[in-house]
């Protein structure tokens, strides 16, 4: 069961995972205890790597007296800050959605069902009964960037030539990379007057609403000011949103103040100044928060969690659209493009299990949305346990104990949404090497995970590559569903990494596309959902509960069912 890369289940010698039998919230309650060899990397961590995150005393004497949130993200870096963040749904999280806004918004006050888009920048809109393709958008007036210049509809359009105009120039490769999957059907975007935008689409797209929540909008007259160069810009960004920044030390820590002339009086937030650090290594990440250098912390490891109650600490967790995955390659040399084998890889993995490793913050997995969900629809695949059904398949495939499937899988050691992806992913290689699979697992880094996603299947760089393990967003159509239908020159960077191509999901895709009632829109997409789970299209494991651990002072917070979070609410007790 050899690992490729930075760590192989051979050296692993401590196994944390809750026995057959007991409950995940037993397990919890007990008195808890670090196995040796990670209680000498805690206490690392604590004496040597919390210590470095300290705030040098000049920057505690300049927030004297203030209300500082300090938050470790998991990302290794901080994220490209000129508008569209790099670094997946965290870099939007933290980066995106503080320092810019977007045309629509998650309503985040909701956190006992589904979020659902509400207006934002842009007070209403609405399509074009005739043609259906032209989405007019009505800006809200007297907003302004934090530099002071006006947001308008003009501003709307300066920022898609950004990403979509390659001639422009203020166009900026990086955020148009981190766009494109946004603006896949967008054919050109005008400004009718100053008020006013109208988006022109390729095709019909019923769905285009939600890809407008996740463009944020930079100031024209900041990028004119600082040079006409984004990588002044990102010494000096400037968006609408309700954090400013104040200044930032690469690989260390970004910082933001309070707007206090936010433009919706709602959202201003509570605390005068947010820091926030990357801290990808999740033990020292726990380090921080209990040693007090930071209130927050993104994904604690499942085994310390009774660790951060017993120090009198916070673990909030919730529903959140989700879906932890492998994306399978239908390449024509990949052993999955044998639905035999799809489907026996599903039945061969015991989520239970899964989910006791992880401390009871994950929801096994049925398909690629929850079945409450109005996207589930009705498959005939059901996703289960079934180990003997499992090597049945792999039998009538060919395949056996002496003759075992050699697969290999892409991982990263963490990232946004990748829950704890080392144990997780040792847990199911031995599972699926039970049925007559050969595992072979490579670790890279998060965002060279995210670059090999982009590039597909079907790059150089991915040949040999059986499947990644890529948490992914199900809480957008085109995202969750509709996109991992695209293929050949219809893909999409970013969507159907393994080039699954079938004629009947491509029929069923289109439909929700057509349709603009959400209502009727849900039905289709269900129809659609159905379908790729009969078809075992990826193998799905697990959805995240999402925990986070939040420091006894941390109060306000609201874990909203969506990816993004509203950090204005969050105050620090004193």
């Amino acid at each position: 069961m050899k690992m490729v890369g930075t760590y192989d289940s051979r050296r692993s010698k401590t196994k944390t995972r809750v026995p057959a039998g007991r409950s995940p919230d037993t397990a919890r309650d007990e008195q808890f205890v670090w196995p040796e060899t990670q209680r000498r990397s805690f206490m690392k961590a604590l004496l040597l790597g919390a210590g470095s995150l300290c705030i040098p005393w000049r920057d505690a004497q300049a927030q004297a007296g203030q209300k500082v949130l300090r938050i470790a993200m998991t990302l290794s870096d901080i994220p490209y800050i000129c508008g569209q963040a790099t670094g997946g749904a965290e870099g939007i999280r933290f980066i995106g959605f503080s320092l810019y806004d977007a045309l629509v918004r998650w309503d985040f006050e909701q956190n006992e069902r589904p979020t659902k888009i509400i207006p934002n920048l842009a007070e209403s809109w609405s399509v074009d009964p005739e043609t259906k393709k032209i989405w007019t958008f009505k800006i809200r007036q007297g907003v302004k960037f934090h530099d002071g210049s006006a947001f308008n509809a003009h501003a709307v359009a300066w920022n898609f030539e950004k990403m979509m105009k390659s001639d422009a120039p203020h166009y900026d490769k990086r955020q148009a990379a981190q766009a494109g999957n946004y603006l896949a059907t967008i054919e050109k975007v005008e400004a009718a007057d100053d008020s006013t935008v109208k988006i022109h689409t390729k095709v019909l797209d019923g769905t285009l609403v939600y890809s407008m929540s996740n463009i944020c909008y930079s100031s024209p007259a900041q990028w004119e000011a600082v040079g006409r160069d984004w990588d002044k810009f990102a010494l000096k960004p400037s968006g609408t949103g309700p954090w400013k920044f104040d200044r930032q030390t690469p690989r260390e820590r970004v910082e933001f103040v309070r707007n206090a002339s936010y433009w919706d009086p709602k959202r201003v937030p509570k605390c005068d100044r947010m820091v926030l650090r990357p801290i990808a290594d999740s033990t020292t990440r726990v380090a921080a928060l209990l040693s007090n250098q930071v209130d927050w912390i993104e994904a604690p490891p499942s085994d310390a969690i009774p660790q951060i109650k017993a120090a009198g600490m916070q673990v909030v967790t919730g529903v959140y659209p989700h879906i932890w995955p492998y994306m399978l390659s239908h390449q024509l040399d990949s052993p999955f493009r044998d639905a035999r084998l799809r489907k026996a890889a599903n039945l061969a993995i015991d989520r239970d299990a899964v989910v006791r490793l992880v401390n009871g913050t994950a929801l096994p997995a049925k398909g690629i949305v929850v079945p409450s969900h109005p996207w589930f629809g009705k498959p005939t695949f059901d996703i289960k346990y079934d180990p003997d059904a499992a090597r049945k398949l792999m039998a009538d495939a060919g395949f056996g104990p002496s003759n075992k499937a050699k697969i290999k899988f892409l991982m990263s050691t963490a990232g946004s949404g990748q829950m704890q992806p080392l144990s997780m992913n040792e847990l199911i290689q031995e599972q699926l090497q039970e049925v007559g699979f050969d595992v072979k697992l490579e670790t890279i880094d998060w965002e060279a995970l995210r670059s090999r996603r982009q590039a597909g299947a079907q790059a150089p760089e991915n040949r040999g590559i059986s499947g990644i393990n890529y948490s992914w967003t199900i809480q957008e159509p085109i995202f969750a569903l509709i996109g991992q239908t695209w293929h050949g020159a219809q893909r999409v960077a970013g969507y159907n990494w393994g080039g699954y191509a079938d004629p009947h999901a491509d029929e069923l895709a289109k439909k929700p596309l057509a349709e603009f009632d959400i209502t009727a829109q849900n039905k289709l997409l269900a129809d659609l959902h159905a379908y790729l789970v009969d078809q075992a299209m990826w193998i799905f494991v697990v959805h995240d509960m999402n925990p986070r651990g939040l420091s006894q002072k941390v109060s306000g917070f609201k874990s909203a069912q969506n990816w993004y979070q509203d950090l204005s609410p969050v105050d620090i007790k004193s």
